[in-house]
């Protein structure tokens, strides 16, 4: 074997080493998520109207999740209202792509329409959620003008209360307190969220918001809850929240065991909160990964900043608790379903 062969054979041997090398570093560095989000719009459907609580959430998430979602796609927020976020559900279910590319903000009682029918046809259960940005405990807002100094005073008199459509909390809340609480509420139909609902408070078009989230009212109206500002008539919480310690939960008010238990239920409603959520339908590995960029998104220096710049408070969940939840909420004893049932299709 002549030297020249020898060189030649190392050489060729060398190359063949490199080549192998690098395909197995291209082999690494490719990523299916990443190959797959590269360069696509994911759209993020709100079911509210500009200015509420959730429609801040939506837009912060829609601003901020992409940088952790490999791939890094685009973030487009839209608003898609009617039927307290019923239309973009619907819409999330049969029109949007079940793949990963579309994403939506919804009611937080979505989860109850699905457990007494009122979905018209909807499974909460195959949708997804990818996690939560905060609980939201939802507030029956009055300004002093009201003359409300306590619950009591709604059981005694009427008063007008300003709410959304279907089965929004803005509408839930008032009515099931007037149900089994024995408020004298009269709803005030078809505003578009609580942006809507407290402008028309302050125009004096109703007297009470029916619900508007302590974080919306952190980020637009601090003096009414800091500073006394408002009148407060209950919360939907399980518990009092340690801002309003003063203002009764919602479980408090019920007449009856059975009015208290679906007063409880409705006060569940507040673990959801202001949630993201993804269709059915979406690959077991792009959800872990949505997963994990929510995650990472709440720990982003920049995310964390823009939200205290903002007013916006955070108290994340996991998309896996939010889901055990909808599992809970569908599986409620079948007497407490039909009460609610009742109280949803009115």
């Amino acid at each position: 074997m002549t030297r020249s062969f020898t060189v030649a054979r190392l050489v060729l041997t060398v190359m063949t080493l490199a080549v192998l090398a690098i395909a197995r570093i291209d082999a690494a560095r490719a990523d299916p998520i990443a190959d797959f989000y590269r360069g696509k719009t994911v759209r993020m459907i709100h079911g509210y109207g500009v200015g509420g609580s959730s429609d801040l959430y939506a837009r912060i998430t829609a601003e901020f999740l992409g940088r952790h979602i490999p791939g890094n796609p685009r973030l487009l927020p839209e608003n898609l209202t009617g039927a307290g976020s019923f239309l973009a559900a619907k819409y999330l279910n049969e029109v949007a792509p079940h793949d990963g590319t579309a994403l939506g903000s919804l009611a937080q009682t979505l989860a109850l329409d699905a457990a007494t029918g009122t979905g018209s046809g909807l499974d909460v259960t195959q949708f997804h959620y990818i996690g939560r940005l905060t609980s939201s405990i939802d507030l029956g807002v009055a300004l002093p003008s009201a003359g409300i100094t306590s619950f009591d005073d709604v059981r005694k008199r009427e008063f007008t209360v300003g709410s959304s459509g279907g089965a929004s909390t803005a509408v839930l809340l008032p009515a099931s307190l007037a149900a089994f609480g024995g408020a004298k509420f009269k709803l005030v139909r078809g505003y578009k969220g609580a942006a809507e609902m407290m402008l028309a408070l302050e125009r004096g078009e109703v007297q009470i918001a029916g619900a508007v989230g302590i974080p919306l009212l952190l980020a637009r109206h601090p003096d009414w809850i800091l500073q006394g500002k408002a009148t407060f008539v209950y919360q939907a919480a399980l518990k009092r929240s340690p801002y309003l310690p003063q203002v009764p939960a919602l479980p408090e008010l019920g007449l009856t065991d059975d009015g208290r238990a679906v007063l409880r239920a409705l006060a569940g409603t507040a673990e959801i909160g202001r949630s993201i959520i993804t269709t059915p339908g979406v690959p077991k590995e792009r959800l872990a990964a949505l997963r994990r960029a929510f995650a990472d998104m709440l720990k982003d220096p920049d995310f964390i900043a823009a939200c205290k710049q903002r007013h916006i408070m955070i108290d994340p969940g996991t998309g896996e608790d939010m889901d055990a939840i909808v599992s809970e909420t569908v599986n409620l004893p079948k007497p407490i379903i039909a009460k609610l049932g009742v109280l949803l299709r009115e």
